[in-house]
């Protein structure tokens, strides 16, 4: 996302590398780049933030995703101040490579390489099929139609809210079809209650 021009040119010189990296995507926002995945992981080094997402020790990540056609995102963030608590509220789960604490942070191509091993290092099926749950762009217009409702009722949404709400409905692993469902049910209090607002002595 948001690519280093400079490195990210260097980088098609890397064995296999060329035909990789001029079918990438770049995307300009954690939502645009999620859109069409159903899970999404975020890495961490497990520092002093309060981290209100499930904390899944990296040899764990093998057993917890969902089979095909099922689509994974993983979040790497930058080697320094890693993922923004903005970018930690789009996931459903955090992972941490196990490294001596003097150690925390890792290169970001070494990070990339070892936990791309984890998930293939092994031959074992993945778990059993799941129903299949709403993908990113499906759950950001949830998302997106509940923050509309709330506003329209005065409820006062912080910035920290905001993410909580947006952990919280990542958590409920919401299937696909009840995200349409809920989608359209808040439709239907959004505008209604822009009608009732629309209609009161106030606007007029």
């Amino acid at each position: 996302m948001n690519a280093y021009d400079v490195a990210y040119e260097e980088a098609r010189s890397a064995v296999g590398a060329g035909d990789l990296l001029r079918d990438a995507t770049n995307f300009a926002s954690i939502p645009e780049a999620v859109a069409d995945a159903t899970i999404v992981a975020g890495t961490t080094s497990g520092d002093h933030r309060e981290l209100a997402i499930p904390l899944l020790p990296l040899p764990a990540l093998r057993t917890q995703l969902p089979p095909p056609p099922e689509r994974i995102a993983i979040l790497f963030g930058s080697e320094k101040s890693g993922l923004s608590n903005d970018d930690l509220s789009y996931c459903h789960w955090l992972l941490r490579i196990p490294s001596r604490p003097e150690h925390g942070s890792m290169n970001l191509g070494q990070a990339v390489a070892v936990v791309l091993y984890e998930l293939i290092r092994s031959e074992s099926p993945a778990a059993a099929p799941i129903a299949r749950v709403a993908t990113q762009e499906s759950l950001v217009r949830l998302e997106e139609y509940l923050l509309d409702s709330l506003r329209e009722s005065g409820y006062q949404m912080s910035e920290a809210t905001l993410w909580k709400l947006r952990r919280m409905i990542r958590r409920l692993e919401i299937p696909a079809k009840d995200s349409v469902m809920w989608q359209g049910m808040f439709r239907q209090i959004l505008w209604k209650l822009r009608r009732i607002a629309s209609e009161s002595p106030e606007s007029s």
